[in-house]
């Protein structure tokens, strides 16, 4: 099983063609992405703006050994609309946000007739490296579905347990969280995540586990859950934490990142091709993960084509 983020990297790095990523209108602030993936080699940049300009950009780098491709488009908008074309089409693996605004880009992505949508339903994935162990753990949805229903929430655990699968996780451990740990009718999160616990005990998930509710010092501590009555085999033990909100899930991916000093990434799912938007406390160190990620994702897909 992958338990850092630096046998993500390597795992991307193993054999099979180098994947391509779109990137509408580069900007010098991704310049440090850029010798980072010179020095790893796994990406092939899809560069997609003007080219005077892009040219000027790159040329201000040490870039000699990195492959790219520039494509030369009038404007911002014809750069986002060439950048979802170009992986729509295969002629990219991987779209990136680039340095477009996160409300177009992320309209174009979701747009039912010209974006990238394979499903119903897309969901953003944080992946965190716990600090003292080898040892991932995802968050979802932290991005993109406000207040996703139980439907929905099916919908965010099946694109997690993709990415589960491909880190290695064989029967991923999950808990679906909420304020309480008891079932109330009047908090609807509590409700939905028995529902979840429920299809899970019936194999709808696969060999995934689901408990639920879940409060987080129960998702946390075995001991905690065991003083509140609930045995389970994922409390203390949780791969992925299914949040009933996004302000809940956002800020609890902030909390980690900025009071417990956790290493994060994530990942756009349930599109046709990985996305990787724009994330505020994601470093380029980490955006390179993201890119590691997204490729994995990519050559399973090829490989189940």
């Amino acid at each position: 099983m992958i338990g850092t983020f630096m046998q993500i990297v390597e795992k991307a790095k193993e054999g099979g063609a180098k994947k391509r990523a779109a990137i509408p209108l580069l900007k010098e602030q991704d310049l440090n992405l850029l010798q980072r993936l010179a020095e790893e080699g796994f990406i092939v940049p899809l560069l997609i703006g003007n080219a005077k300009e892009t040219e000027i950009i790159v040329g201000k780098a040490p870039l000699a050994s990195l492959e790219y491709e520039i494509v030369d488009v009038k404007d911002s908008a014809e750069a986002l609309r060439t950048a979802v074309a170009f992986t729509r089409e295969g002629r990219a693996d991987i779209l990136m946000q680039g340095g477009v605004d996160q409300k177009s880009f992320m309209g174009a992505v979701l747009k039912k007739e010209t974006g990238l949508m394979k499903g119903k339903l897309a969901s953003y994935v944080s992946v965190l490296q716990a600090q003292k162990s080898e040892r991932l753990i995802l968050v979802t949805d932290t991005f993109v579905n406000d207040m996703p229903g139980i439907v929905e929430k099916q919908i965010i655990i099946e694109n997690a347990l993709v990415l589960a699968g491909i880190l290695g996780m064989k029967e991923p451990k999950i808990a679906a969280i909420a304020a309480i740990e008891q079932v109330n009718p009047n908090i609807q999160s509590t409700v939905d995540a028995a529902v979840l616990s429920k299809m899970s005990e019936r194999k709808q998930f696969g060999k995934a586990i689901i408990e639920g509710p879940l409060d987080m010092d129960c998702a946390l501590s075995r001991v905690a859950a065991a003083r509140k009555g609930i045995e389970s085999i994922v409390t203390g033990n949780v791969d992925v934490y299914v949040v009933p909100e996004i302000e809940t899930g956002y800020l609890l991916v902030q909390a980690l990142v900025f009071f417990g000093r956790m290493k994060t990434a994530g990942i756009l799912l349930g599109t046709a091709k990985p996305v990787i938007p724009n994330m505020p406390f994601i470093s380029d160190e980490n955006r390179v993960v993201e890119l590691a990620l997204a490729a994995l994702i990519s050559r399973r897909e090829a490989d189940n084509a």
